[in-house]
């Protein structure tokens, strides 16, 4: 357990935000379970807050994604509790870190539940921590995962508000055949997962669409040195090279990808990037760089003009860029808060029935779930120096 939060009606954090964390490493974490500075064991049976156990990744390749997953969850929190909380209940969020071993995040979400008495768990983080901590989770406590991820999850108790392959990738793959006429395509991605199970569904899209896959690969997390990918890359002479590598993993590939003068020649379309990874990337190097998602903060819209303007309200102008991946901890709460208005409950089974048919506004606008599957625009955008250019409405 790292930090113990609950934000006052009348908003703004109580702590503030740069100081919210202590002992982040895997390690530290493991030696103290225990919310700081809260007391938080000696108040077992006092119900009036709804006690989240938020997993954020704050190390490693996803780490990059840590602080504005923060920022994001505390606005979120601030919003819904000025408000009068959820079913009258003010939100009290516990953060955890979800990087490090799998068996160390279990640990934590086993601990969560049992001795920090959480209510539910939410979670930004990669998917193969997901795998992990639903099985802690089932018949349990409800789980809401808010990032991007790869389709499919139908676990009991596990609510997914994320884009998958469906939604992200089908519409921009025909978008390239048809305008930039690309049919060539090699496939990397991180070693785990969301890339597994994602490239499946893309490479029948791309034949759907005449291309064909002239090669793939799959990165260890963590792995810096992409001589030997880029070689490859090279070699077999694609059109376009779809990147499924997480993080700052995403960076080194995508700068030495340039650096290596393959950017001039070769589309780039990024599967995980927001706005805190193109910043990581730098301007020289994002020629030709394509992302799909149904997040950017250069969507012009209501909805993101208000959550934009409380975001940098709350942390100043200088605050992190806002991308997907930290945003989509600002809509799972308000998921959360959608979903037990429409069941009148925070029990398991009422709620989950409620989120598996529900339309909740957020940043994104309106999002439908149907049938436990989320649903939004999706907007294409190019890099265009450190921000993106939106190209396309998909």
């Amino acid at each position: 357990m790292l930090s113990t939060v609950s934000l006052p009606a009348h908003g703004g954090p109580s702590i503030p935000p740069h100081l919210l964390f202590r002992n982040l490493s895997s390690t530290a974490a493991d030696l103290s379970l225990s919310p700081i500075g809260t007391g938080f064991s000696k108040r077992r049976g006092a119900r009036n807050k709804l006690r989240v156990g938020n997993f954020l990744t704050f190390s490693g390749s996803p780490g990059i994604w840590g602080l504005t997953s923060t920022n994001s969850a505390l606005l979120a929190i601030s919003e819904i509790n000025q408000r009068g909380g959820i079913l009258g209940r003010e939100i009290e969020m516990s953060m955890y870190d979800a990087g490090g071993p799998l068996e160390a995040v279990v640990r934590r979400a086993e601990q969560a539940i049992a001795f920090d008495e959480v209510d539910l768990i939410m979670g930004s983080h990669i998917s193969a921590v997901r795998v992990a901590l639903r099985k802690v989770t089932r018949n349990r406590v409800p789980y809401i995962y808010t990032p991007v991820y790869e389709g499919g999850e139908r676990t009991p108790g596990v609510m997914a508000i994320g884009e998958t392959p469906h939604w992200q990738s089908r519409p921009v793959i025909n978008w390239l055949a048809e305008v930039k006429k690309a049919s060539r395509w090699y496939l990397i991605g991180s070693d785990y997962v969301w890339p597994w199970q994602s490239h499946r569904a893309i490479k029948k899209y791309i034949s759907q669409a005449g291309g064909r896959v002239v090669g793939e690969e799959f990165v260890p997390v963590g792995e810096d040195d992409h001589a030997a990918h880029l070689a490859r890359i090279r070699a077999a002479r694609p059109d376009v090279v779809l990147v499924s590598l997480i993080g700052t993993d995403s960076i080194t590939f995508n700068r030495a990808f340039a650096e290596c003068g393959l950017a001039a020649t070769t589309l780039r379309l990024a599967g995980a990037m927001d706005e805190t990874v193109l910043l990581g990337i730098g301007a020289d190097n994002a020629e030709n760089l394509f992302c799909a998602s149904g997040y950017f903060n250069c969507v012009g819209s209501r909805a993101n003009d208000e959550f934009l303007s409380r975001y940098r309200a709350m942390f100043g102008a200088h605050a992190p860029p806002i991308g997907s991946v930290g945003q989509s901890n600002y809509e799972g709460l308000h998921f959360l808060a959608a979903a037990a208005e429409c069941a009148g409950s925070l029990s398991l089974k009422p709620l989950l029935s409620a989120a598996r048919n529900i339309v909740y506004t957020g940043a994104r606008g309106r999002v439908t779930i149907r049938d436990g599957r989320a649903e939004m625009p999706m907007y294409l955008t190019e890099a265009d120096g450190l921000d993106f250019k939106l190209i396309k409405t998909l």
